[in-house]
């Protein structure tokens, strides 16, 4: 194994820290790559940069961008209220990682420190409204960090190779 993947599976050799402007401009080709493939985020495909900008760093409450050892961008993540008011004690997550870095931990990472900077921020509970089903590296990554499908919505996702797929709602309290 190559010191980067090994130095890649090792979370404690990542960095988290918040987003910048310069890191979303690296950040963006893999924003577009994984909006465009249409498997996993129901983003319009036509999303424009200040658009995308907006809904991933400015929107939210945080968000990080995460880096390894080499200072090389290999994911980041948003965390937002899921809804307003009496709804806004649990909070909602999305996480992205580069091509190069799949498969390496960055998504494990990512959830785990997403999910103390929640109870940080005073949230109860983290809650995915829309994980697509066919995803089964997320939905079994997610079930391994304690979540459970509390529901499943059919036909809610129009995936680009597969049809109408369903989306399930997972939650966890934190």
């Amino acid at each position: 194994m190559s010191s980067n993947t090994s130095s890649l599976n090792n979370a404690s050799s990542l960095t988290f820290t918040p987003m910048t402007q310069d890191d979303f401009v690296i950040f963006w080709p893999t924003f577009q790559t994984i909006i465009a493939d249409q498997q996993t985020y129901a983003i319009d495909p036509e999303i424009s940069y200040a658009a995308a900008y907006q809904l991933w760093c400015q929107a939210p409450k945080a968000t990080y961008a995460v880096k390894d050892a080499a200072g090389e961008l290999v994911g980041s993540y948003y965390l937002k209220a899921n809804a307003a008011g009496p709804g806004d004690h649990i909070c909602n997550c999305g996480y992205m990682v580069t091509a190069a870095a799949r498969g390496k931990g960055i998504a494990r990472a990512m959830c785990e420190h997403s999910q103390q900077i929640a109870q940080t921020l005073g949230f109860k509970a983290m809650q995915f409204n829309a994980v697509v089903a066919t995803n089964d590296v997320a939905v079994a990554l997610w079930q391994r960090l304690g979540f459970s499908i509390v529901g499943t919505v059919p036909n809610a996702y129009r995936h680009a190779t597969q049809g109408l797929v369903a989306t399930h709602i997972m939650h966890k309290p934190l």
